[in-house]
Order: C-alpha cells, then sequence, then structure tokens
C-alpha cells in the first residue's frame, strides 16, 4: 500500500512538472507573438521612419499643388493617418490641400483641421 501510495505521489508530482514545463512554453511563444513585442525599439523605429517618410511626401505635393500656399501648413502622419493643421488665405485652399493630401501613396485618411487665416 506504501508503494502504491508513493507511486502515486511521484505519478502526481511528474504530470506537474510537465504541466509547468507546457505552460511556461506556450506563454514564451505567445509572448514572442503578440502585438506588444511589436512596440520593440526596432519596430518603433521603424513605424517613425515610415511616418516621418509619408510626413515628406505629403509635404511635397502640397508644395507641388497648383494655387496652393502651404507655407503655413502643417503635416503629421500615423500609420497612414494624415492630419493638416495650420492656415490657409481661401477656403478653398483647404479641400485642394486635403485632395492633395488623399493622392499621396500611402494615406489612408486625411484629417483637415486647416483654417482660415484672418491676415
Amino acid at each position: 500500500m506504501k508503494t502504491t501510495l508513493g507511486f502515486k505521489l511521484a505519478s502526481g508530482a511528474l504530470v506537474a512538472l510537465i504541466s509547468f514545463g507546457a505552460y511556461a512554453q506556450e506563454s514564451d511563444a505567445a509572448l514572442a507573438s503578440s502585438p506588444a513585442n511589436a512596440s520593440s525599439p526596432s519596430n518603433a523605429k521603424a513605424m517613425k521612419a515610415a511616418n516621418r517618410a509619408l510626413q515628406k511626401q505629403v509635404v511635397r505635393a502640397l508644395s507641388t499643388t497648383k494655387g496652393l500656399r502651404s507655407s503655413a501648413i502643417t503635416v503629421r502622419a500615423n500609420s497612414g493617418a494624415v492630419i493638416l493643421e495650420g492656415t490657409v488665405p481661401e477656403q478653398s485652399q483647404t479641400e485642394l490641400a486635403a485632395r492633395a493630401a488623399a493622392g499621396v501613396p500611402g494615406v489612408t485618411s486625411v484629417k483637415n483641421m486647416l483654417t482660415l487665416s484672418t491676415l
């Protein structure tokens, strides 16, 4: 009887150890593929570089758009979403700027926060 009880305890301990090992491996794999890992320093740098490149492309598109004074327009980009801020001298230029920004490859949305200048 003592032998059977010892065998049951040893078997239970072995099953528990194997279970803990499997759980640890599973959580390590889940951690490696989790979105939190996507914010690693190298991915964050790549995302910032992509945002800066898109911002420059939009600024270039605005500056080459005929009939648009883009000197007072600020562009922010975040994962394809572009925000236009600043002032323009005429209302028609707000729509012109939004259309020019939306035409840049990689832009997924444009938030137009341009206002009319009083000067």
